[in-house]
């Protein structure tokens, strides 16, 4: 028996959607096939007629978290100290992380750190590079605008959003898998504390 096209597009979409929650929560390494094809109330069997692997269907999900990410619409959203200021803390936040919402690329930065499969690695350094370049343009945008207190040459730019990564992704990295509540939003403050001095910019501005 075979089924109509939109049918089988929305399989695909079921297991994708599967796959995201799984994939953004737990990581690549520790999530089976199982689980995902459990999570879309779909037999195992089903996902090859979609998907020929794991590391496939890793990919797409990827791709599609990339199309709706928050981090694209950052870039549209008004140019203020305040918006970076959301930007690196609020939007960082592990109540952010732990939320069922559409996940954003950023998610591969931290579960996937040391991970030696092939695709994974290559798509850790595609989000890397796509966070990177949205830092970096919403640094130049607010510093033409003044708003930043230093000059806006490129190195010096490209150096404050690799710092910004380094510090966001090491903190939420860490602060995932320590128990204590308190300690955890110790941990993401102190970086978004660091941060913001790193950028010239006073914690309690607005604008």
């Amino acid at each position: 028996m075979s089924y109509p096209k939109s049918h089988k597009e929305k399989s695909k979409l079921r297991i994708l959607s599967a796959a995201l929650e799984l994939f953004s929560r737990y990581g690549f390494a520790k999530v089976s096939i199982s689980q995902i094809m459990k999570t879309a109330k779909m037999t195992h069997g089903a996902f090859y007629t979609h998907f020929e692997s794991k590391e496939a269907l890793y990919s797409a999900s990827f791709l599609q978290t990339f199309k709706g990410s928050h981090s694209a619409r950052l870039i549209k959203t008004p140019l203020s100290v305040s918006h970076l200021i959301a930007l690196v803390t609020s939007y960082w936040s592990l109540r952010e992380l732990e939320t069922k919402g559409q996940p954003g690329p950023e998610m591969i930065l931290f579960n996937e750190i040391g991970n030696e499969n092939t695709k994974v690695k290559t798509l850790f350094n595609a989000s890397y590079d796509s966070l990177k370049k949205m830092l970096e343009t919403r640094i130049t945008a607010l510093n033409k605008l003044k708003k930043l207190p230093f000059e806006p040459n490129r190195e010096l730019v490209s150096e404050k959003a690799r710092a910004v990564l380094a510090l966001l992704v090491g903190a939420v990295t860490i602060a995932r898998v320590i128990p204590h509540e308190e300690e955890r939003r110790n941990i993401l403050e102190a970086a978004q504390k660091q941060i913001l001095a790193m950028l010239g910019v006073n914690e309690v501005a607005h604008d």
